[in-house]
């Protein structure tokens, strides 16, 4: 078995334990479960779930709302799991075994109100100097991120929305892709100093919207008075504020 850790994420709110080595729940997984806005009684979707950073973290968020994670990889599924009950979060998040490269419809479950992801920010090996092997399926999309994106549109109910963090220079290709499944598109970045170039957007839409793209004013991460983070971040990351859509 591979060693793991046991971290507290969310103002220790949320226990996770994740490997030691490999992909480990970071600040995209804390921003994506802040950018979760759903409802009491909704259905949310996490595609590749990994062990659980986005879901537990969402789920203690959203305490009205219920989830499923979907992932392929065994190890992640069992800590998943391990994680899910450790939180006492089993009456309403579970995981299941499931691949976004396959047809939604092969899990048998019905449509979402929601679905996000955290999906690997490459599918061009030649882009990034090799990931180390236990690293690789949380960094590289083997079948790219057009797979990823369809697969949340089949996920979803018409009316429900589709949520995802990446790299901010594939925009472009995230809005292209769900312009041909959804509307309503909305961009926050996520810029790391306020001078600086923004390095990660959160991307919501709506499946059938109609609404124009709305650009919403971007996070900003760290500042220069010797902080770790602003304070907006600060209370994103403690789960004091949630990263709203209007």
């Amino acid at each position: 078995m591979d060693q793991t850790t046991e971290d507290r994420v969310l103002d220790g709110r949320v226990r996770l334990r994740q490997p030691e080595r490999g992909y480990r729940a970071g600040l995209d997984a804390a921003l994506l479960a802040a950018a979760c806005d759903a409802g009491d009684g909704a259905r949310v979707l996490d595609a590749g779930c990994g062990a659980g950073g986005v879901l537990l973290a969402a789920a203690v968020r959203r305490p009205g709302a219920s989830f499923v994670g979907v992932e392929r990889d065994v190890r992640a599924l069992a800590l998943a799991r391990e994680n899910i009950a450790l939180n006492g979060l089993d009456a309403r998040v579970q995981v299941v075994e499931g691949d976004v490269a396959l047809r939604f419809s092969g899990l048998g479950l019905e449509p979402f109100d929601a679905a996000m992801t955290n999906p690997p920010f490459f599918d061009d090996a030649g882009a990034l100097r090799g990931p180390a092997p236990e690293r690789r399926a949380a960094w590289m999309a083997d079948d790219g991120l057009a797979v990823w994106i369809g697969f949340l549109s089949k996920a979803v109910r018409e009316g429900g929305t589709i949520t995802l963090i990446h790299r901010a220079d594939r925009l472009a290709d995230i809005l292209t892709l769900l312009a041909e499944k959804a509307g309503s598109m909305q961009v926050r970045p996520i810029h790391p100093f306020a001078e600086a170039s923004a390095k990660r957007v959160l991307v919501r839409a709506i499946k059938t919207g109609k609404a124009p793209l709305q650009i919403l004013p971007a996070l900003v991460l760290h500042d220069h008075e010797g902080g770790k983070h602003t304070a907006q971040a600060e209370a994103i990351l403690r789960g004091e504020a949630a990263l709203g859509w209007s």
